[in-house]
């Protein structure tokens, strides 16, 4: 089992994430709030900067990374995404690469996510999911 994490509803309709390690975040439906298929295109997103980190900063230097922006195809009907598009965006001109070790840079980001994305793995796959209700009276 991985690390638990829960919700609960705040007074104002929105609610609150916590890790059991101490982790914290906002969410729900309105301005300035992620809703929950916000934060699935972000743990998309959070995981490939996670995963390419070390080859970025391999050829870049420490601290650097990159920019990923994930979009979706959103299905109104059924009520979920039919597909989800990443960009990951590397500035390197600092770096000034030649075009083969940008090639490479590029090669080895792509290894390391399709290697190390847990939540991308999980998508491709569509992993199982069980729903129990507990009503405590």
């Amino acid at each position: 089992m991985g690390k638990r994490l829960w919700v609960e509803r705040n007074k104002d309709g929105s609610w609150d994430g916590f890790s059991e390690d101490g982790a914290h975040l906002k969410f729900g439906k309105g301005e300035g709030l992620f809703s929950p298929g916000d934060l699935m295109k972000i743990a998309l997103a959070a995981c490939g900067a996670l995963s390419s980190r070390f080859a970025i900063e391999n050829a870049l230097g420490e601290g650097n990374g990159a920019k990923i922006t994930v979009d979706g195809k959103y299905d109104s009907d059924d009520d979920r995404y039919l597909s989800f598009e990443e960009h990951v965006a590397v500035d390197a001109s600092a770096a000034n690469l030649s075009d083969e070790d940008a090639a490479k840079l590029e090669e080895r980001i792509r290894r390391h996510i399709d290697k190390a994305c847990t939540v991308m793995h999980t998508l491709k796959e569509g992993a199982p999911t069980r729903l129990d209700v507990d009503i405590r009276k």
